[in-house]
């Protein structure tokens, strides 16, 4: 019987990340996939069928936006017709109604999407367990671990009349106040509040699968990834920042845990703008109010005590696909590189969070980040 392995998807806007800890050696003999993001798979989907002169169907599940929402409002300025049901438009926005009168989707039922038969259908998911499995099948590994993590990130769906950004913000506010780790923005697949319909579709979409499931938002997984980078691991406390292709996430911590926590919208920040947010999280005079009116989600500090930034051990850690905002900063970040794979970082942390909430799991996922099977070859384990 050939050790477990442990299955990790972190599924950004640009590509999802996969790694494949394979417990009984080393991480760096796991297997790793960086590909295109669902979202931009769709997108190339919606553009043929746009160059095609095709109908276009969106069904399944709720999803991450951006490329393939813009490439469905491209189709619809062409003149050709997109019809959605209710779960895929909710892809665009929770405002079905906006979806419909402003994007110009047309929203229909289950139903009446099974009579659309000269439409192209095509199907929303972020998560593939069928490609994946596909994809390693290839290379004549039969994909099947003891437990599986997906990241995704959820902004929430928020009521009527509340602002989505303040909204994320509370869920994150409320999370660290709850369980200040960066565990608690994991869960099991049961245990998914109703609030985060992206991470919810990603376990209604996942179909039967034959192991436990856990989802997680991506940038509290990145940041928890790249703890394990060794300069940062000797660090009492840090800042640690997840600069992703559309948000930009720091939290800062220390030996009590979170001490606080900063968002924003990664396209309206300059180097000039971050490196300012930043030092004054650094010295507690960051405000959730001038965060919120620039555009961004918001700020929390619980510990105002001041980290010294560009001051030795104390330079803010960065990681993430536009980590390059900060490239030549006066703060002279230090770019994070857990087991030398930044575009791993995510996967990392979401292994750390699976071993938190799989008690079953954490002595084979803990015991591979602890080097304690470091000398061991890829041949001297079955499988």
């Amino acid at each position: 019987m050939p050790p477990p392995t442990f299955l990790a998807v972190d599924i950004g806007t640009g590509t999802q990340d996969v790694y494949l800890l394979r417990s009984g050696l080393s991480p760096e003999n796991g297997f790793k996939l960086v590909m295109p993001s669902a979202t931009m798979i769709l997108r190339g989907r919606i553009q043929r069928a746009t160059r095609n002169r095709e109908a276009v169907l969106l069904a399944g599940v709720t999803m991450g936006g951006g490329p393939c929402a813009w490439a469905a409002e491209d189709h619809v300025r062409a003149g050709l017709p997109l019809m959605a049901t209710p779960d895929a438009a909710r892809t665009f926005n929770d405002d079905l109604d906006l979806v419909e009168h402003e994007m110009g989707v047309r929203i229909v039922s289950e139903d009446e999407a099974g009579a659309l038969e000269k439409y192209t259908r095509i199907e929303l998911r972020d998560f593939d367990w069928n490609a994946l499995r596909a994809g390693f099948a290839a290379f004549d590994h039969d994909l099947r671990p003891a437990a599986i993590g997906v990241a995704v990130f959820d902004h929430g769906a928020a009521p009527p009349g509340t602002s989505d950004r303040q909204f994320r913000f509370d869920y994150l506010e409320s999370r660290i106040r709850q369980a200040n780790r960066l565990s608690a923005f994991a869960y099991r697949a049961g245990e998914v509040p109703v609030s985060l319909s992206r991470l919810q579709a990603v376990v209604d979409s996942a179909g039967d699968l034959d192991a436990p499931l856990v989802v997680m938002d991506t940038a509290p997984a990145a940041v928890l990834g790249a703890l394990l980078d060794p300069r940062l691991k000797a660090r009492a406390r840090q800042m640690v920042v997840n600069v992703g292709n559309f948000h930009t996430l720091a939290f800062r911590l220390g030996p009590g845990g979170i001490e606080g926590a900063f968002e924003h919208h990664t396209g309206l920040l300059t180097q000039a703008s971050l490196e300012a947010y930043l030092k004054a999280f650094a010295d507690g005079s960051l405000t959730h109010q001038a965060v919120f009116g620039d555009m961004g989600h918001g700020a929390l500090v619980l510990d105002s005590s001041p980290l010294l930034l560009g001051a030795g051990d104390d330079v803010p850690a960065v990681t993430g696909p536009r980590r390059s905002l900060l490239e030549g900063s006066a703060l002279q970040p230090y770019f994070a590189a857990p087991l030398g794979d930044m575009m791993l970082t995510g996967c990392y942390g979401l292994l750390q969070a699976m071993a938190d909430l799989l008690p079953e799991a954490a002595p084979a996922i803990s015991s591979s980040f602890r080097r304690e099977t470091a000398d061991r070859a890829p041949w001297d384990v079955d499988g």
